[in-house]
């Protein structure tokens, strides 16, 4: 299992990178495939409430509602002039809601529905015109009509069994998504897009917007998680007025799957997020921050899934030690505080963490905790349970010799 965690190693941004949210401008980008590798981006799980429009700060003027669904004309085919009306009229027909679970069904209304969300997307990526506030609230409602929904009962809970491991089962695969990637394509762009005045858009990617993104990470399609993953970073980068709630609404995500749930699907995608943030943080460190690896980050070393995504946690968790290295004897404790007593695999996925957090260790951060630690790996040895995988372990390490030179 430490092989198999190891083996998709995360790779850590440039340090010339740390600006608070991440990596670098999102490149081109085809809306027929996911989101670009290097572009890194929950709170209620399964109860999200049903289509609905964000909130809304002014009242604008939309075309009447269309009772059926029509092909449109092309965005090349009408005068510059009509456009921007020609959008709106795309939009509505994208609001139409259709049925996936059965591939025979509106076959021809589905594919109206592909090709005009592909037109939308084309247009707001070309860049042909900057497109008006009333065209660019419609177009969240569009969007908010498509991708906030409840989702489906996950595995675990119309089985009974534990979590599904990533590398071993098939993940479940929303039916919609070759419309529903295509949405979320938009939804990218139009949030990287540098003709968006976040000014304007801050009044329709707001707080509420921002929270039913969060409840979308717990969708067992990783694809879904994924582009939830970049949209979210990249709003995280752009809008500073979300900043602080969006870190907040993370923990809280993370409180309750440490203490009610332990049954979460985008965990590992969300610590994602939070390695390019902790990245770019500025020293010295806000009290706010130690507090969020105090109370959050060091206790999801408790939840039994987390094999599922400790190669993230580590990689925050050794973020925080080479910031600060006098975070290096509360995170060593920590560890230790939620040690593993009979998981022989845990404990191996825990050693390999504590090796990265003692290389950024100093000598007088370790001498603190030098005691309780080797107080530890003196029981692990010493256990019928542990012995000769910690054995093996332990010899190959370099950290543990290096160490017991100072003692």
């Amino acid at each position: 299992m430490f092989k198999k965690i190891i083996k998709g190693g995360h790779k850590k941004p440039s340090k010339s990178d740390g600006n608070d949210y991440g990596f670098g401008p999102p490149g081109n980008r085809n809306p027929g495939s996911g989101p670009a590798s290097n572009v890194v981006v929950n709170h209620a799980s399964r109860t999200a409430p049903g289509p609905a429009a964000p909130n809304i700060g002014t009242t604008v003027t939309a075309p009447p509602p269309m009772n059926s669904m029509e092909a449109l004309p092309l965005f090349r085919d009408v005068p510059v002039s009509e456009r921007q009306n020609l959008f709106l009229r795309k939009l509505q027909v994208c609001c139409f809601q259709l049925d996936f679970s059965d591939t025979l069904k509106s076959v021809r209304e589905k594919e109206i529905k592909r090709q005009t969300l592909l037109e939308l997307v084309d247009f707001i990526q070309s860049g042909s015109g900057k497109i008006t506030e009333i065209c660019q609230e419609q177009m969240i409602r569009m969007v908010s009509v498509n991708i906030f929904r409840s989702l489906p009962p996950a595995s675990y809970e119309t089985t009974g069994q534990e979590a599904l491991d990533p590398e071993e089962d098939e993940p479940y695969l929303e039916p919609s998504w070759p419309h529903l990637q295509l949405v979320y394509e938009l939804l990218l762009r139009y949030v990287v897009s540098s003709d968006t005045d976040t000014k304007v858009a801050k009044k329709y990617i707001d707080h509420s917007f921002v929270l039913k993104l969060l409840d979308l990470f717990d969708s067992e399609d990783p694809r879904e998680r994924e582009y939830l993953k970049t949209i979210l970073h990249r709003i995280y980068g752009k809008f500073m007025v979300h900043r602080p709630f969006i870190r907040k609404a993370i923990n809280n995500i993370f409180y309750r799957f440490i203490h009610e749930t332990e049954r979460h699907s985008g965990i590992g995608e969300l610590l994602e997020i939070l390695g390019s943030i902790i990245n770019g943080f500025a020293l010295p460190m806000k009290e706010e921050h130690k507090l969020f690896l105090v109370r959050a980050l060091i206790p999801l070393h408790k939840p039994k899934p987390i094999s599922l995504y400790h190669q993230q946690l580590s990689y925050c968790i050794v973020q925080f030690v080479e910031k600060d290295y006098k975070l290096a004897d509360t995170v060593i404790r920590g560890l230790l505080k939620y040690w593993p007593l009979t998981n022989c695999q845990k404990e191996i996925l825990f050693l390999g963490e504590l090796e990265e957090v003692l290389e950024a260790t100093q000598s007088a951060e370790f001498q603190r905790c030098m005691v309780p630690l080797f107080r530890q790996i003196a029981r692990c040895l010493t256990s019928s349970h542990f012995q000769a995988n910690l054995c093996c372990r332990l010899q190959k390490e370099p950290f543990f010799c290096g160490t017991m030179n100072t003692l």
